[in-house]
């Protein structure tokens, strides 16, 4: 069997432009994202092993930040997917994506309303 690392970040605040009704389309709205990524490494990690024997934490925050300038996502599920899609396609060693987002646009008593979307590699 193969090792596994998970790498997590969590609770981003991202300004999105996203949602199908009339007062969500004009302004970006904040998602709080978290991301997972299942990654096969070889191990075990040596005092000194070099980064590039892991990923970056700091791919995870972009790949969530950086969304297209101007883009509208109808559903949160095409966010989801967008970032899903980045981080899939940049690293062979990501096996599965774990993206939750949640909307506090639409949070009225501090609940969290949103999804959560799993993406494995094909």
């Amino acid at each position: 069997m193969t090792d596994l690392l998970q790498l997590e970040v969590h609770d981003l605040e991202v300004p999105v432009l996203t949602g199908i009704f009339s007062e969500e389309t004009h302004l970006p709205q904040p998602l709080r994202i978290s991301i997972t990524v299942d990654l096969d490494v070889a191990g075990p990690f040596e005092p000194g092993t070099p980064l590039h024997a892991s990923k970056n934490y700091m791919d995870l925050k972009r790949a969530a930040m950086d969304l297209p300038q101007g883009q509208h996502f109808t559903l949160v599920e095409a966010v989801a997917d967008h970032i899903a899609d980045n981080l899939l396609n940049s690293d062979p060693r990501v096996r599965r994506v774990d993206i939750r987002i949640v909307k506090l646009a639409i949070a009225e008593q501090g609940e969290s309303i949103g999804i959560r979307r799993i993406r494995h590699r094909q």
